[in-house]
């Protein structure tokens, strides 16, 4: 059989790497020059199987109004005359319903779990290395109101198959030492025993140069104009070089793996995608004192705020954007994370030298990636992982793969049917 994939980010070089262990001939196009060089290039870092919670929950429609007006707010709405973003948000407050969440955490959690699994395999098998630490991800709380319900939150995650356990402000800092001069400040955390984090750009390349040598084609530069169809068939894909000369790709069968850009390339196919691009930002400094810096990764709860230990610097992500495809960079968000890094490690990391960075995650409404057939033949989807992308990105492949070449995946995840 062979594949057309759509995207070589996260998505597109798992997906590519499982159907080309699974025996089909696999071309990968993408307009960037290399693999992960958009929404995959410079994320959190973490492989947070703790975290199966999305975004739409009960308390976010609280939480938003109180964050309204700060421009350094974790999740900042632009209010546009797009309808698009206005379906977006109220399918967005649908899922907060208790039910919806319920359900949506438990689909998530089976998916991040069986990714892990999938993503361990996979390190043990080629020997990939992406500075990648396995200690789990400590989840800080500052708050003692928000400490008060740790037991509540474990009991939760353990019901879901996620290990964990809570730490007081002084095992935390057993932990994870450099945290000493923020322990006072701590009411408590939660350590992800099943949590992981690593460079997922890293990742990406090593990937695909692995996915190359085995057979596996990779065209960069290339833009995807249109589908051509047929009798309600996909007969091929026409693409333009960067030098705008154009071509036609034919494949038994294709998988979009675009990003935020999925919905728009399907639109014109009758296919309407709840994808709306959430701009994510960055900041990457490299580390000047080893025992100032963290080398856990960490999720500071209370501001949304999540740091890596990416080989000998230090990352620090976070905050949500819903602004369109506006890539500009909003210089009050990119200087709220260097004040979280200068306020938690002082002296850890060089302030002169960091490395700015914004990036569109696509989210849909329940935080729920679209994985499965699209309902037009030939035509498959992995795409929509949101803010979980790095999280979800070999169980995802591996999925695909399985449905592509008619194997029924393992993962209990409402994977899309053929209508």
């Amino acid at each position: 059989m062979e594949v057309l994939v759509i995207g070589a980010g996260l998505a597109g070089v798992t997906s590519a790497w499982y159907l080309a262990q699974a025996g089909c001939k696999v071309t990968v196009v993408d307009r960037q020059p290399g693999p992960g060089l958009e929404t995959s290039f410079a994320n959190g870092g973490q492989i947070s199987v703790s975290h199966p919670e999305p975004w739409a929950n009960p308390s976010a429609p609280g939480t938003i109004l109180r964050w309204l007006g700060r421009e350094d707010a974790p999740l900042l709405f632009r209010i546009r005359a797009d309808a698009a973003q206005w379906r977006w948000g109220l399918s967005f407050l649908r899922e907060c319903l208790p039910r919806r969440a319920a359900r949506n955490t438990a689909a998530i959690a089976s998916l991040a779990i069986y990714s892990r699994q999938q993503l361990r395999a996979l390190r043990q098998d080629t020997g990939l290395r992406y500075e990648s630490r396995e200690g789990g991800i400590l989840h800080l709380f500052e708050k003692a109101a928000e400490a008060a319900r740790l037991p509540q939150r474990l009991d939760e995650l353990e019901a879901l198959g996620i290990h964990g356990r809570i730490l007081s402000p002084a095992e935390a800092v057993e932990v994870e030492p450099a945290l000493a001069a923020l322990g006072p400040r701590l009411a408590g955390a939660l350590h992800g025993l099943d949590d992981e984090s690593g460079n997922a750009h890293l990742f990406c390349r090593g990937l695909a140069t692995l996915a190359a040598d085995a057979g596996v084609r990779f065209v960069f530069g290339a833009r995807v104009s249109k589908f051509d169809v047929v009798h309600g068939s996909i007969t091929g894909v026409r693409i333009f070089d960067d030098a705008n000369r154009s071509g036609m790709m034919r494949a038994d069968a294709i998988v979009l793996a675009a990003g935020s850009y999925s919905a728009g390339l399907v639109r014109p196919l009758g296919l309407k995608l709840p994808i709306y691009p959430v701009k994510g930002y960055s900041i990457t400094a490299p580390v000047v004192d080893a025992g100032l810096a963290p080398k856990i990764s960490l999720t500071d709860e209370s501001r949304r705020v999540v740091c890596s230990r990416l080989g000998q610097h230090l990352r620090v992500a976070g905050t949500a954007e819903l602004n369109g495809f506006d890539l500009s960079p909003n210089p009050e968000r990119s200087a709220a994370l260097v004040r979280w890094l200068e306020e938690h490690f002082p002296g850890a990391a060089d302030l002169s030298q960091i490395e700015h960075w914004c990036g569109l995650r696509p989210a849909t409404p329940s935080n729920l990636p679209l994985i499965g057939h699209s309902g037009i033949d030939k035509l498959y989807l992995n795409t929509g992982h949101g803010t979980l992308g790095w999280t979800l990105a070999c169980g995802s492949g591996r999925a695909i793969a399985d449905i592509v070449t008619g194997t029924q995946p393992e993962a209990a995840f409402p994977f899309l049917k053929p209508r």
